[in-house]
């Protein structure tokens, strides 16, 4: 496989503004307003967000989850407007409880650094309790009263993008590399993963709209695809044992040199974990003696020889 490197350090690969330059040469992230968190074996400053295959029409498709958090962690703010159905502010873990109180509720945030990592207790085996992001709902006292729980996807690589990074980074040269995009990934470990953590909220008496499944869109289709369409997981209410998948892409529109593309939610579906797990589990089989005919084929027929 080969690909490109179609945004570096937040800016389109293409961009050679003064503002993506800068950006580049002091390898930051823009979307946190610190140094890029991705590093290379070579321990190489990546700033890589996303990433576009080599075949024609391929999409940009974003491989840093950081990519997600644009414009001050806006995607934090719908989730809670979707989860709860107001718009409180939103705080870093306990300092979320004072406030609350001077301003007829607010909302608690803990992850990556907002407000400390959850004890929660370690699991035996397999699987994990922990996801990305959780937001917890006080009231006018600074009591919990709900909360609901955030899971953020984008796509791991395969290969490596090095050489296309040193050319940015050189002299804003794009060039292809060894980079692919590990879809494989999407049913080995993603779709498992939110049915188990799904599961695990569903029996939390204080989580009532269940996991939220955040994600670009290319990523979205293929879940979707693998879970046998919109069709095989139907639409539900809201609810505890819910997962709701919300795609973001690209804003529809031209980028303007030294400006940021910006990015929309384009598609959003509620389901519940147990129509996920069972259109996981539901394979989609071929007709039968698939192997029979392909032997037989290979033994036998006369193009073969």
């Amino acid at each position: 496989m080969a690909g490109f490197i179609s945004e570096f350090f937040g800016y389109k690969a293409e961009d050679s503004s003064k503002e993506s330059l800068q950006t580049a040469m002091r390898q930051i992230c823009p979307f946190l307003g610190k140094q890029c968190t991705k590093v290379l074996k070579d321990r190489t400053i990546a700033g890589v967000c996303a990433i576009r295959q080599k075949t024609e029409g391929s999409p940009d498709v974003i491989c840093c989850p950081n990519r997600l958090y644009a414009d001050d962690y806006r995607m934090l703010r719908i989730v809670a407007q979707k989860a709860f159905g107001l718009n409180l502010n939103l705080y870093a873990g306990r300092a979320a409880v004072d406030k609350a109180k001077q301003e007829d509720g607010a909302i608690a945030v803990f992850g990556h650094g907002w407000g400390g990592e959850l004890r929660l207790p370690q699991r035996q085996g397999s699987g994990s309790y922990f996801v990305d992001w959780v937001l917890a709902r006080l009231d006018a006292n600074g009591k919990l009263v709900e909360f609901t729980a955030i899971e953020v996807q984008t796509i791991d690589t395969t290969g490596s993008y090095g050489k296309a990074r040193l050319a940015l980074g050189k002299d804003r040269s794009i060039i292809s590399d060894t980079v692919g995009l590990n879809w494989e990934n999407v049913a080995k470990r993603i779709i498992p993963q939110i049915i188990y953590k799904g599961q695990v909220l569903q029996r939390e008496d204080l989580c009532k709209t269940g996991l939220f499944f955040v994600c670009p869109k290319p990523i979205y289709d293929r879940v979707i695809n693998r879970l046998g369409g919109v069709d095989k997981i139907m639409s539900f209410p809201m609810q505890p044992a819910s997962i709701n998948f919300l795609a973001y892409d690209y804003a529809v529109g031209i980028t303007q040199e030294g400006k940021i593309a910006a990015l929309d939610v384009v598609e959003e579906h509620s389901t519940t974990v147990y129509k996920v797990q069972e259109a996981f589990s539901a394979m989609s089989l071929p007709d039968g003696n698939v192997y029979r005919e392909a032997i037989t084929k290979s033994l036998y027929s006369i193009s073969q020889k």
